[in-house]
């Protein structure tokens, strides 16, 4: 069985939007969403301009589609006899090819169903063998900095360079023991800066000293064209939510050797072959050897169908185009922020780097939740004020401590005082040039002329003070 949306939302995100090559002919794809109103405190009602793309995407119609289109048929996979539960399985198998293709993934690897690329990075963790040393930024995502607790890990300082990047990484693994395995764990995009890494060249270098790499795609899978072939990567991870597929999933790809090896994630039924009772009263398991062997339990199998229905999405509609059009989105947002001189982009590779359609900055005299809140309140504009689960690269861009903030990362945000994190602008395939031209426009007008309402702390938050 194949689900298929109605023929005009897969028209509408198939179909080539013009003759023209030029990217502001180029209509975003159809998204959840996209005609939500919601009040301002100053009154009225205004189109909700959804530009936090980086925390959760929304949902592309197309993918919605097609979710809609298959959940009558929704069963129980692999153990059922019946129809509905035999179409289910062959369709998250599907899934499984769908993603390894739109990977470019090598013959042998696995993809392994998770509940986002944190659940991958821990699973890959959990499968480290005896003895690995692990290599890792300090300024990745915490879900790529924090799983190797338990494994012997060296964090890096941030780099300046791209290049800087590749020595950095090279001298560490020079000084590592050459005999035992070694991972190093590194972003595709930040989540923080948007800035590309040279992920090919690190690859490289890991692989010149008997090391194996992990690709974070989080950020990079939803705006670019990832190959684990291409960028000679040993694993990718990346989540549904980012990739305009809601249901809490995600994917771990890659070599099959360090997961077959390794003890099952989640002990339970599906990842074990057979189970029989010993003399001594326990019990002896056989486990899978495919991807089963971690994925027990009952499947995520609306979630695994969005990813596949959004891998194909975005190659139906075209990487080159995608790309193309997010730069000149990228474009009108620095040009609009280097037009006043009260904000300060962050960046770690310069102003010039290449980046997907993620920015962070901070605004002078502003604190950045007041700022983020009057957006919000006054202009239908959202986006994300924090330290982004990315703390010591946020610090280090910000040049701040870690006594300057609470436990919690986010510390009481009170309307003028220094902002101590920052705000995050991020966009992608569905966001129409309208809500980046309003965003600048907001920005320019409240660094001009202030907040037009009042705001109060709340639970560490600015939000509008209404009495």
């Amino acid at each position: 069985m194949s689900a298929r949306p109605n023929a005009a939302a897969t028209a509408a995100v198939s179909a080539p939007a013009a003759e023209s090559a030029d990217p502001c002919c180029e209509a975003p794809l159809p998204v959840l969403g996209r005609d939500v109103t919601v009040p301002l405190v100053t009154g009225g009602e205004v189109t909700y301009a959804a530009l936090d793309y980086a925390a959760s995407a929304p949902a592309l119609q197309r993918v919605w589609d097609d979710v809609a289109a298959y959940a009558p048929y929704y069963g129980s996979v692999h153990r059922g006899a019946g129809y509905l539960s035999q179409l289910s399985t062959d369709l998250f198998e599907n899934s499984r090819t769908t993603v390894a293709e739109f990977l470019d993934c090598r013959p042998g690897d696995q993809v392994v169903f998770t509940r986002s690329t944190t659940d991958s990075l821990n699973l890959l963790a959990r499968a480290l063998p005896d003895g690995c040393q692990v290599f890792v930024f300090e300024t990745e995502h915490h879900a790529s900095l924090l799983p190797w607790q338990d494994a012997c890990v060296t964090y890096l300082d941030a780099p300046r360079t791209p290049s800087q990047a590749v020595e950095t990484l090279e001298r560490a693994l020079a000084d590592r023991d050459p005999y035992g395995p070694a991972l190093v764990c590194v972003t595709g995009a930040s989540n923080v800066t948007g800035e590309l890494w040279p992920v090919r060249e690190l690859a490289a270098a890991a692989h010149a000293h008997g090391a194996r790499i992990v690709l974070d795609a989080a950020q990079l899978a939803p705006h670019h064209p990832v190959s684990v072939t291409g960028l000679d990567v040993d694993w990718v991870a990346f989540s549904g939510h980012k990739l305009y597929a809601p249901f809490g999933s995600g994917v771990l790809a890659g070599r099959a050797d360090w997961l077959q090896d390794a003890d099952p994630y989640l002990a339970g039924g599906g990842a074990s072959r057979t189970v029989a009772r010993r003399a001594d009263g326990g019990v002896d398991v056989e486990w899978h050897t495919t991807a089963a062997r971690h994925e027990a339990g009952s499947p995520n199998v609306i979630g695994v169908y969005a990813i596949a229905a959004a891998c194909k999405a975005l190659t139906d509609a075209g990487f080159d185009r995608l790309v193309a059009r997010e730069r000149h989105l990228v474009e009108k947002v620095r040009t609009g922020l280097a037009g006043v001189p009260q904000v300060k982009v962050l960046s770690l590779f310069g102003d010039d780097a290449p980046r997907v359609g993620v920015l962070s900055f901070v605004v002078e005299g502003w604190n950045s939740s007041h700022f983020a809140a009057a957006l919000s309140a006054e202009y239908g504009i959202g986006v994300r004020d924090g330290l982004f689960c990315a703390h010591p690269l946020v610090r280090t861009l910000l040049g701040s401590d870690p006594q300057d903030v609470g436990a919690c990362g986010a510390p009481e945000a009170r309307p003028g005082e220094r902002s101590l994190n920052a705000i995050r602008v991020s966009f992608g395939a569905g966001t129409p040039d309208e809500h980046v031209d309003r965003f600048v426009g907001a920005v320019k007008e409240l660094v001009r002329d202030g907040a037009r309402w009042s705001y109060r702390t709340e639970d560490g938050r600015c939000v509008p003070d209404r009495g």
